[in-house]
């Protein structure tokens, strides 16, 4: 009821949980009885007026142009499920407003026109992220900017958004040293099955320590 088009039809609700329509008409008298103000009847569909699972915003204009800017940008990056994510957190900070801050957030000033995605798709993106997380090993198949193939096994730190391109960095334990790649220059990815935790944040910090004291930045250093 957050993100779907309102109002959402019984069928369409139950299309999206995965449960019978009778089921759904329980679920819905459920959450109105936990304190959700939900309007509608059946044969009509329903509209979350009120979520009670989320407190209250008091966000002012300047703040709601932030973030929908913010989400917008994200959604035109290219990448999927971002994008879904950025949407989700628009309905859930929508169903935290008053009205009026509601409609300024859906019809604000601020606008992202971007025609074509910022990033090509990235194959093996979210097994990288998952990584980053968990902070679970991984081995790569890479190829360098000569078409030369290595086979590496990388801590991976963070993804980095670069103007045009998305790099993660990471402790590469074939050059025992943290390295750059380009995410569009992995042929393969799989996970290695060693973690890492806890040892992320302490990498991670001194590798932007060392980048720092070299005045390098993420687009001029990687492991080409």
């Amino acid at each position: 009821m957050r993100t779907l088009p309102k109002p959402v039809t019984a069928a369409r609700l139950a299309e999206e949980t995965g449960v019978s329509v009778r089921s759904l008409y329980r679920d819905i008298d459920s959450l109105r009885a936990a304190g959700a103000r939900i309007d509608g009847e059946r044969g009509y569909g329903y509209r979350l007026i009120e979520d009670y699972a989320l407190p209250p915003q008091t966000l002012d204009r300047l703040e709601i142009e932030a973030l929908a800017l913010g989400m917008a940008e994200v959604r035109a990056m290219g990448d999927p499920d971002l994008a879904a994510a950025a949407a989700s957190v628009v309905a859930k900070v929508a169903a935290t407003l008053p009205d009026d801050r509601e409609q300024h957030l859906f019809h604000c000033v601020s606008k992202v026109y971007r025609p074509e995605a910022r990033y090509a798709p990235a194959q093996h993106l979210g097994l990288i992220r998952q990584a980053c997380w968990r902070e679970e090993a991984l081995t790569i198949h890479y190829t360098d900017e000569r078409g030369s193939g290595t086979l590496r096994t990388i801590l991976p730190l963070a993804i980095i958004h670069t103007e045009r391109r998305l790099v993660v960095l990471a402790w590469c334990r074939l050059r025992e040293a943290f390295r750059m790649f380009r995410i569009d220059r992995i042929v393969e990815a799989r996970v290695e099955g060693g973690s890492f935790r806890p040892g992320r944040a302490s990498l991670l910090r001194d590798y932007l320590e060392a980048l720092e004291s070299e005045n390098a930045t993420p687009a001029t250093r990687s492991d080409a």
